[in-house]
């Protein structure tokens, strides 16, 4: 997998470091709080070293740290330099993305000293805010749950909580590799373990979570690793977490492969919805023989968050017996299957129903969660990529109704409307199509 060269500037001022917030819509990292950069154009040729701060940094480097300030931030950083309002410019360090990651970037970590600070103009389309603040207090506002950071924001903050000073990051680099079970906190209390799984292409990792205050319940989500290998990579992970429950979110295997074992090694309950136990008992009779099972109901509280009672929401329509979890500030919401970060929801029959599927998007949207978690991909600041599931779920529905009117068959449909689908897709894309057509002829849009 190619890795693609990336700069990021971390901007101080009078103890103070500038962050930004990206935008919802943006497909990397949308709603995290981050330094302002970007990745490294063919373009960027060598920059001009004639100052002296920038005596011994990578030319092609600053030249695309430059341009990428000057499109961000509207910041000239030549002419800062021209002007004596920098004290000096340095690199902090650098992080490589880990394998699990679909696109992968070097990023260097510029840290850039201001006498003053800019009056910055933020570029609308990518940025929806920025702001100045003490190392100590960004990390305090994580603490509390109020920002997203990636892993090597999160670290050169925390460096510089400890040493306001620092020109080197010693943490930075040690994300290219992952020698067991990969865990990330992109968000104070909640952990995400991105795990490989037998799940649907294009996803390959299902994500397990674990959450729970001190002297709460703990607990982990969806704990459904590929094979024997990565149970015990699993479960020698687990160790010491005081893991206290196995939580379902609902019966598809690629959510709940070894859940069972996982419950049994671990010696504590497994919880799910009634029609989750029903549905994995019809497939496998003796899943959960030996183990206690807890129902789960919408509005149950399984757990606190920060302090915050965390609790079950029922969200039908991908399956029926699937359960969301959030806690009751709304500052994140765990959706299962009811978005995916990689690739399409797929709503089939039996379980699945296509109005349900509307109806529980509706009423996600409107709890406003500030952090979405798909069970696959990474974490979503707001609900923009609701509204544009929801949104094109209406256009494909649109789209079925008039091609059933004009005469087309299922298998036409397929081709007009899918015509670029990898052909292994496409019996996943027809049980879509079959289900809106259930729902249309239901609601008496199409004969039935």
């Amino acid at each position: 997998m190619r890795v693609l060269d990336a700069v990021t500037a971390v901007l101080v001022c009078d103890g103070e470091i500038f962050l930004t917030r990206r935008q919802p819509h943006l497909t990397a990292f949308p709603g995290f709080s981050a330094f302002p950069g970007g990745k490294v154009d063919t373009s960027d040729g060598p920059h001009p070293l004639g100052h002296p701060l920038l005596a011994g940094l990578d030319a092609r480097l600053l030249t695309a740290l430059a341009r990428e300030l000057h499109e961000e931030l509207a910041f000239d950083l030549d002419a800062a330099l021209a002007a004596d309002d920098i004290t000096a410019v340095s690199l902090l360090g650098t992080a490589i993305s880990p394998p699990i990651i679909a696109v992968r970037f070097n990023t260097r970590f510029f840290r850039i000293d201001l006498r003053r600070k800019p009056a910055f103009t933020l570029e609308p389309g990518e940025l929806s805010g920025g702001e100045w603040a003490s190392a100590a207090d960004w990390m305090h506002r994580y603490r509390q749950g109020a920002l997203l950071l990636a892993p090597p924001t999160h670290d050169v903050l925390t460096a510089l909580v400890a040493q306001p000073g620092s020109l080197r990051v010693s943490q930075l680099g040690d994300y290219d590799q992952f020698e067991g079970t990969p865990e990330i906190e992109p968000l104070h209390g909640v952990f995400q373990l991105p795990i490989p799984s037998n799940t649907l292409p294009p996803a390959d990792r299902t994500n397990a979570f674990i959450i729970g205050d001190a002297g709460a319940a703990r607990l982990i989500v969806d704990p459904s690793p590929a094979n024997r290998a990565e149970f015990d990579r699993l479960c020698a992970h687990l160790v010491g977490r005081g893991i206290s429950e196995v939580f379902i979110t609902h019966h598809h295997p690629d959510h709940r492969q070894f859940a069972n074992a996982l419950a049994r090694h671990l010696g504590v309950p497994i919880a799910m919805s009634a029609d989750t136990r029903m549905r994995i008992l019809k497939r496998q009779p003796g899943w959960l023989d030996g183990l206690t099972v807890r129902t789960r109901v919408d509005g149950d509280i399984v757990t606190a968050w920060l302090g915050h009672p965390v609790r079950v929401i029922a969200v039908p329509g991908h399956d029926e017996g699937q359960l969301a979890l959030m806690p009751d500030n709304r500052a994140w919401c765990i959706v299962g299957d009811l978005i995916q970060g990689v690739g399409t929801v797929v709503i089939a029959a039996p379980e699945g129903d296509m109005a349900k599927y509307f109806a529980t998007l509706e009423k996600v949207i409107a709890l406003q969660p500030q952090v979405i978690w798909p069970s696959h991909g990474s974490a979503l600041g707001g609900t923009f990529y609701l509204e544009q599931t929801l949104k094109h779920r209406r256009l494909r529905e649109a789209q079925v109704k008039a091609l059933t009117e004009a005469g087309q068959s299922v298998d036409a449909m397929l081709a007009t409307m899918y015509p670029d689908t990898d052909p292994r897709l496409l019996p996943l894309a027809r049980m879509n199509i079959d289900s809106h057509l259930a729902k249309l002829r239901a609601e008496g849009a199409l004969p039935a």
